[in-house]
């Protein structure tokens, strides 16, 4: 257990608490050597807001929770309660996997080393990796971040195409290095100074509210959006980089693309001399449970395929997926490429880890399987309640939009926050997200099951049996349009 040691200052070099450290903790706190197993949640909570980046999310900020153990989809806190976790896609296989855990353990016990040595462990995971791609995918580069990972494939993109100019999706979330903020909307605060000159913004494929919801083939007029932006690069003489866009949209409201829409749009770029990157970092790994990725339900075919979050079951290990002639492009930006964490043996050995209980636990028929118990469970709480006005999603990966009137789609952003705390006092984590943050998001561990799902529909069915929804009688009944409310920092 890591501890609390005193601050070194000039040339002591004493052990024990700080009286910096001691001032912040309560009185009766003496003990020289403090661990951390002792400060109480307020004496955390304390510590992090003095000392920790105050703009870093915290959930449930008012009375946050203080988890200090995982077990496959449960995590527990300090006093030993155990809560539901409906949201962790990134402890993909269950938290704390053995099998991971093993691994982890057992590698970093006997090397831990960077890529430029030859290693078994990062040979065989790069072909292991890459086998699960359809050709010409088969090649990779692993990274530590789907930032890094997005990144990456902006800057492949770029060397291969020759061009500058980027699409992407409206709500769209790619990470948090600059060029990947740069291409996410949903980040930015303000979109008139936030968006770079170079980035184009289309349509989200949202067949709920979007613009082409109501279309005959909203795929088509989805994909069209993408074709009347690259004619408009055409015209102001300038060349078309890449179309980057999530399989599916998890932080722009659980967002699953018409079916058809992703081999049209790619058509369209591949036409203007642009690739397709599909960013499968949170909703590959079979979450989908008919496909290994989500990209594969489309029909399309990627050029680069950014891969993160689930990789690791939670340690850092990401990937970009592409071709041999577009992966050696690279060397018109360097004539070689290096990275310092990634690809490790040990990095390497918990992506082996992690597909072996994908497959040893048949993860994707049971994500198929409940995935399609939840999704009916929830359709019927949509005949019973008013507020909600649209469920959607494949596999574990699942959405519930909320709105004060059926009919103009008034998001109940107020009402999916109370649901929200509601569900934490029944000891269940939810997340609420979308442009208007009024979506339930539910995408948990894959090891979740029938009656974890029978759990959370019942306390679904109770919690917004008891939320009120103000009177919506004075909006706009000439529109269904609703403007899109100020981004949150999650869970207030």
């Amino acid at each position: 257990m890591h501890k609390l040691t005193k601050k070194r200052q000039g040339s002591d070099t004493s052990s024990g608490c700080s009286s910096l450290i001691e001032s912040e903790l309560s009185p009766q706190r003496n003990n020289s050597d403090l661990d951390e197993s002792q400060l109480t949640k307020e004496e955390s909570l304390k510590l992090r807001n003095q000392h920790y980046a105050s703009v870093t999310s915290l959930f449930f900020r008012h009375d946050p929770l203080m988890i200090v153990k995982g077990k496959k989809q449960y995590m527990y806190d300090e006093n030993g309660n155990q809560y539901l976790d409906c949201i962790n896609n990134v402890a993909h296989v269950g938290h704390c996997h053995p099998a991971v855990t093993a691994a982890a353990t057992q590698q970093i016990s006997q090397l831990y080393t960077n890529c430029r040595y030859l290693n078994d462990t990062l040979s065989t995971y790069a072909h292991r990796i890459t086998e699960l791609f359809p050709q010409p995918l088969n090649v990779c580069f692993l990274t530590n971040s789907g930032s890094e990972a997005n990144d990456l494939a902006l800057q492949l993109a770029r060397a291969h195409s020759g061009g500058t100019e980027v699409i992407t999706l409206d709500a769209a979330y790619h990470g948090h290095t600059q060029s990947c903020m740069d291409i996410s909307p949903y980040k930015w605060v303000d979109e008139v100074k936030d968006k770079p000159s170079y980035v184009h913004v289309a349509s989200s494929p949202d067949v709920y509210r979007g613009k082409h919801a109501n279309a005959e083939n909203p795929a088509h007029e989805y994909a069209m959006d993408v074709k009347h932006i690259i004619n408009n690069i055409k015209q102001d003489g300038k060349q078309l980089s890449s179309f980057i866009m999530e399989s599916m949209q998890s932080c722009g409201g659980q967002i699953l693309p018409p079916s058809g829409y992703m081999l049209e749009a790619f058509r369209h770029v591949h036409e203007a001399g642009g690739l397709c990157i599909a960013d499968e970092v949170q909703v590959g790994f079979g979450r989908v449970g008919t496909h290994y990725w989500a990209f594969e339900t489309q029909g399309g075919l990627p050029d680069i395929v950014t891969i993160g979050k689930p990789m690791g079951n939670g340690h850092p290990i990401s990937g970009v997926i592409t071709s041999q002639k577009i992966a050696e492009s690279f060397r018109k930006i360097s004539d070689h490429y290096f990275n310092t964490f990634a690809g490790n043996p040990v990095s390497c050995a918990i992506g082996h880890a992690v597909l072996d209980v994908i497959n040893d636990e048949k993860l994707l028929k049971h994500a198929e399987i409940v995935g399609n118990y939840a999704l009916q469970g929830m359709q019927k709480l949509k005949e019973k309640h008013q507020l909600i006005g649209d469920v959607r999603g494949i596999g574990l990966f699942l959405g519930m939009e909320l709105v004060k009137d059926q009919t103009r789609k008034t998001p109940a952003t107020d009402e999916a926050y109370e649901i929200l705390h509601r569900m934490k006092e029944r000891f269940i984590i939810i997340s609420v997200d979308g442009p208007h943050n009024n979506v339930l998001k539910f995408k948990p561990p894959m090891c979740f099951t029938k009656d974890n799902t029978d759990q959370l529909l019942q306390a679904l069915d109770e919690v917004i049996t008891n939320v009120s929804v103000p009177d919506d009688s004075n909006c706009n009944k000439s529109s269904t349009k609703v403007p899109k409310v100020k981004r949150t920092v999650l869970v207030q």
